[in-house]
């Protein structure tokens, strides 16, 4: 049974009494009829073929209370395409496909594209990028889940748990971020999150000394979690980063844009387990080595815009600070994960701590050496000023695309 206990700053919503999910869905339902909801789905085509999105999507066809259902396709050729519109209409509630590597939509990408206003990079940020441009032009949603599609320990109880706190009327908040413990298999998983983001954000209150942002980070339990939930209106003036950094990002626009009382984070799953990244030791190109340099440039970027002036010297201590306080949470974790009887190898995790430390300063010099790096998206009320007719636009290519290969 989780604890009640409210740390730091951003209000904690637990899993006291694993309440039924049809009295969940009961009180969803009836939310609906003031606050429509909806669930974004960032998806590769080759988790169609995986074993984790065919039993999310055959959990969602009992999901009773969603208006919409707008998934993001990446990868795709046509016949892809086609396969992913036949893969999805088994569900009963309305649902839409960007088929981003279609020719109508890579026709706005270009245009966006020539006028500085669309993503750069390829990637999960991009597609949830266009896709909460899509759920802005249907209009048919104010309240909105988003998930990740490689979830195998998937149930409709997390989505249900996810989406309440924005849902109910009687709550004032506009996002909440999901989280959980990353057990599975009979170890701990979640290296990045235990290893690097934490250990990170406490080694920048230890060199920089206290901050607003930095308290504000260290409050959220599951950072890197890629579930959260929002308020339609949150879409119109958030900038996300297109790279790894993209649920840091979130967090750190959330932290920009609303009062923490408006934010709150709640207790999902009891257990949960995704598609996994390679470590990548040798290569920063792929993997956990650029997720790491990813979140560490984000949160460099963002304490940057607060005042907080970097040097050589201050990453050079970052990194010294960083490995002695990661290695003192291997030694946590260790105890943790022994005293429930869960497998637990030094070695790997000393390992990840040891390259984590080198990317941190690989970041910092990457950070100093291109201070003026934009990698966050426009936000869609910028888009929309430079192109008023853009949402009604990307909704017709996606109503095009849908029309001329469902028949």
């Amino acid at each position: 049974m989780a604890d009640f206990y409210q740390n730091g700053i951003i209000t904690t919503l637990h899993n006291l009494t694993h309440r039924h999910l049809a009295d969940l869905e009961s009180d969803l339902l009836q939310f609906s009829k003031q606050r429509p909801m909806g669930l974004l789905l960032p998806s590769l085509f080759s988790e169609l073929e995986g074993e984790a999105l065919p039993n999310i999507v055959q959990q969602l066809k009992n999901v009773p209370y969603l208006s919409e259902i707008v998934i993001g396709l990446d990868r795709a050729d046509e016949n892809q395409y086609r396969h992913a519109i036949q893969f999805f209409n088994t569900l009963p509630q309305h649902h839409r496909i960007l088929w981003n590597d279609g020719p109508r939509l890579k026709a706005i990408d270009a245009e966006l594209q020539s006028l500085g206003l669309a993503p750069k990079e390829m990637g999960k940020g991009r597609n949830v990028w266009y896709c909460m441009g899509y759920i802005l032009a249907s209009g048919k949603t104010e309240s909105i889940a988003l998930h990740d599609c490689d979830i195998v320990t998937y149930t409709s109880e997390l989505l249900a748990r996810l989406i309440y706190p924005v849902a109910n009327p009687m709550f004032n908040y506009e996002f909440c971020k999901g989280y959980y413990a990353r057990v599975a298999g009979g170890k701990l998983n979640g290296r990045v999150n235990r290893l690097l983001v934490t250990p990170l954000i406490r080694s920048l209150k230890s060199v920089i000394g206290s901050h607003p942002y930095l308290e504000y980070m260290d409050s959220y339990r599951y950072p890197l979690a890629g579930e959260f939930s929002f308020r339609r209106d949150v879409l119109t003036d958030i900038r996300i980063p297109s790279d790894w950094g993209l649920e840091i990002g979130v967090l750190s626009e959330m932290h920009r844009n609303y009062a923490n009382n408006r934010l709150c984070q709640v207790d999902v799953a009891d257990a949960y387990d995704h598609k996994h990244q390679d470590l990548s030791l040798d290569d920063q190109r792929g993997g956990l080595s650029k997720m790491s340099i990813d979140i560490a440039k984000s949160l460099f970027r963002k304490l940057a815009t607060k005042g907080v002036v970097f040097s050589p010297e201050a990453f050079r201590s970052l990194k010294a600070t960083y490995y002695r306080i990661a290695l003192d949470f291997v030694e946590t974790y260790r105890n943790d994960a022994v005293m429930n009887g869960l497998n637990f190898d030094i070695h790997q995790e000393e390992e990840s701590v040891e390259m984590f430390a080198k990317n941190i300063m690989d970041a910092g010099q990457m950070f100093l050496e291109n201070p003026m790096e934009t990698p966050f998206t426009p936000s869609w009320s910028r888009v929309q000023s430079a192109l008023p007719d853009i949402f009604e636009r990307l909704y017709e290519a996606v109503e095009a695309d849908y029309q001329e290969f469902s028949a």
